[in-house]
């Protein structure tokens, strides 16, 4: 097998201000994603695959790609608005891009054979959660089983504002049962509980609620099933929302397991998950980032020659 890293990279980071995909957060401007592809390569996965916009491409090439081609294989994929489904015509004004699935769709012409896992460029998942995934990639366990690694919601806020998440609910035999995407989630005012916006008021959630950062892994049979489901989807995403609707994994991997056609084990990962949703989160991720090379959990230059 070649296992891949498809890592999500083409967000145009509007709450953050600026590319935070290759912000800088290590003592040597790492950013983020270069600790997933060391992370990635040290587990042994084989090819990483960046979906990015187009015109993004150069900068990637030089701030990072150049860094990290001779230790594993790297292919570009784009995002482009107008790689829709036949007569189906980009809405006159939309700018936004189409969702984490329209993303992963890209890359369908790339991922034919090997599984894959797919994350987010900006978010920091730790190196057992790779691990877990390749372990569950090498059992083997079929080609309509894939999986996901979940953190505890309260490991996963900013203090800087509410975030989205895809809150998990898992069967008796640890797969997932339902999923759904919830927005505006924040620490309550006291900073001891958790709550989230509904029907226009904040609610309580559940510490320790599972949920999913968009760490996924998958088999390349998951691609046909995303397509029809982007296919089907879209007209009715663009009649209701045509400059705001987005097609999301969190919402399609759910979408799957209610159809019974797919089965999507959970699995926990021991270490932290940080990220930088907000410009005002970086100060903290650069102090975690720092504290892990000075445990030795990174060397001081991930990729040095």
């Amino acid at each position: 097998m070649k296992e891949t890293l498809v890592i999500l990279a083409a967000g145009m980071g509007s709450r953050y201000g600026g590319l935070k995909q290759i912000d800088g957060v290590g003592n040597h401007n790492e950013p983020i994603i270069e600790f997933t592809i060391y992370d990635a390569i040290k587990t042994g996965f084989k090819k990483v695959v960046l979906i990015i916009k187009k015109e993004h491409q150069e900068i990637f090439e030089e701030s990072l790609v150049k860094k990290v081609r001779p230790f594993i294989e790297v292919e570009y994929a784009f995002q482009d608005l107008d790689d829709l489904p036949d007569g189906i015509a980009v809405p006159e004004e939309r700018i936004k891009p189409w969702g984490t699935t329209h993303a992963l769709l890209s890359c369908r012409d790339i991922l034919k054979d090997d599984p894959f896992i797919v994350c987010n460029a900006d978010d920091f998942y730790g190196r057992n959660a790779f691990e877990k995934t390749m372990e569950f990639f090498h059992n083997g366990i079929g080609n309509d089983v894939y999986c996901m690694v979940g953190y505890k919601v309260e490991n996963t806020l900013s203090d800087n504002g509410t975030v989205t998440r895809g809150v998990c609910q898992k069967d008796d035999e640890g797969y997932l049962a339902s999923i759904r995407e919830v927005m505006n989630i924040r620490w309550n005012e006291t900073h001891d509980g958790v709550e989230y916006e509904e029907n226009g008021e904040y609610v309580p959630m559940e510490m320790g609620t599972p949920v999913s950062m968009n760490f996924w892994g998958f088999m390349p049979s998951v691609l046909d099933r995303f397509m029809e489901i982007f296919r089907n989807e879209l007209p009715h995403g663009i009649e209701s929302n045509p400059l705001k609707y987005e097609a999301l994994l969190p919402n399609h991997v759910g979408l799957l397991v209610k159809q019974g056609s797919s089965k999507v084990k959970v699995l926990t990962s021991e270490d932290s998950w940080f990220g930088v949703t907000y410009k005002e989160d970086k100060p903290g991720v650069v102090a975690k980032i720092q504290s892990l090379k000075d445990d030795g959990t990174y060397p001081d230059e991930l990729f040095k020659q």
